[in-house]
Formats: C-alpha cells, sequence, structure tokens
C-alpha cells in the first residue's frame, strides 16, 4: 500500500488523467443538460464513479508487468499483496468519489436531502467498488486482452451494486434516515461488499500462483 501512495506521488500523471475524465465528464454534463433532475443527478453520478473506478482498478495489477509480479512474489504473501492494492484502491476511490460529489454539488447544486445518509451509502460504494475491481483486476491480468476482459468480468459483479447504490441514494436524497428506510438494501450492499472481499482473500492465493 505504501508502495502504491509513494508511486502515485512520484507519477501523478495516473491520477490526474482520472481526475480529468471526471471533470471532463462533469463538463460535458453541464452542457447537455439545461437542468439535471434528482433521478437523473444520482444515476448519472454513480456512472461517473463506476467508470473512473473502472480505470483505477486497471492500476492494480493490469498495468504492472510480469518482471514486477515476480518481483511482488518472491517478497511478499499474496494475501498481503491483495489487501495492500484493496486498501490503496478503497483511498482512491473514496477521495474520487467526494471530489465527484464536490463537482456535481458545485455545477448542478445539491438535491441531497440527508447527506450523512448519503456519505455512508458513498463510504459503502467505494469500498464495493475497490474491492470488485481489484480481484478482477488481479483475474484479467493473467489473460491477453485484460483490459476488456476486465470489463466483461465485473459486470455481472458490479452491476447489483450499482442498482443498490442508486435505490439507497434516491433513499437519502428524499430525506430519509438510514433509520427509516434503506435498512434491507444496506444489509444486501454490506453483505456484497463482505463475500467479494471474503472470496477474494480466499482465492487470490491460488490466483497468484499461477
Amino acid at each position: 500500500m505504501y508502495k502504491d501512495i509513494l508511486l502515485e506521488w512520484r507519477q501523478k500523471y495516473a491520477f490526474n488523467g482520472i481526475i480529468l475524465y471526471v471533470f471532463s465528464t462533469l463538463f460535458i454534463i453541464s452542457i447537455s443538460f439545461v437542468k439535471v433532475q434528482p433521478d437523473a443527478w444520482i444515476t448519472l453520478f454513480w456512472i461517473v464513479i463506476l467508470f473512473a473506478s473502472v480505470n483505477a482498478g486497471a492500476k492494480s495489477f493490469i498495468q504492472e508487468g510480469k518482471s514486477k509480479q515476480l518481483y511482488y512474489y518472491a517478497i511478499a504473501s499474496p494475501e498481503n499483496i491483495l489487501i495492500s492494492k484493496f486498501l490503496y484502491n478503497c483511498l482512491l476511490l473514496t477521495l474520487l468519489s467526494f471530489i465527484n460529489l464536490f463537482g456535481f454539488v458545485v455545477l448542478f447544486g445539491n438535491v441531497i436531502g440527508n447527506m450523512s445518509f448519503f456519505m455512508l451509502v458513498l463510504l459503502l460504494g467505494s469500498i464495493g467498488f475497490a474491492a470488485t475491481f481489484t480481484m478482477i483486476s488481479g483475474i484479467a491480468s493473467k489473460a491477453k486482452g485484460s483490459a476488456t476482459l476486465m470489463t466483461v468480468l465485473s459486470f455481472p459483479v458490479i452491476l447489483p451494486q450499482l442498482l443498490l447504490l442508486i435505490k439507497l441514494s434516491r433513499r437519502a436524497a428524499d430525506g430519509f434516515s438510514m433509520f427509516e428506510v434503506g435498512q434491507k438494501e444496506l444489509l444486501s450492499l454490506t453483505a456484497i461488499n463482505l463475500i467479494i472481499i471474503i472470496v477474494s482473500y480466499l482465492l487470490f492465493p491460488y490466483l497468484w500462483r499461477e
């Protein structure tokens, strides 16, 4: 994790590229819509985060060469490598999510009635996306055409998360508390995140040996 943060600090082009993508998308949305309705606001918000997460997640393993992966194999256990990549992606995607939120509020106004509820949903979404794309990136890095494979493999896993995130965000936009509505969806989203994390932790060592 420290290595990833240090490399990102020294080579800011990757992070800056993702930030540029986010703000470019926001600019296109701003000139395409006179006024963004709350439902469209929420849907577009999560779509922007989703594609930014794909770009960020691809850096986990796909963009690292075979020699670097062999070096990791020699100095650290697969579990430690997976955990460090996952934690780094959690931090990165959480930061990107808040930057995206800031951009949406500035350009399109604040449609969220209960911001604390929305922040919780945002955090759960960042964790879920980080867990999914970290594992899928590891799988895709072992095959040719890895970027395309990552997109195909991640779709059936990420779709239920995305639908739950949009549904919970609508509840937050309507001003509801997490104690009033959405408890079932919150538990479902948390359960999906835990399943992905546990399965990744158990299966990654076998994948890493290949």
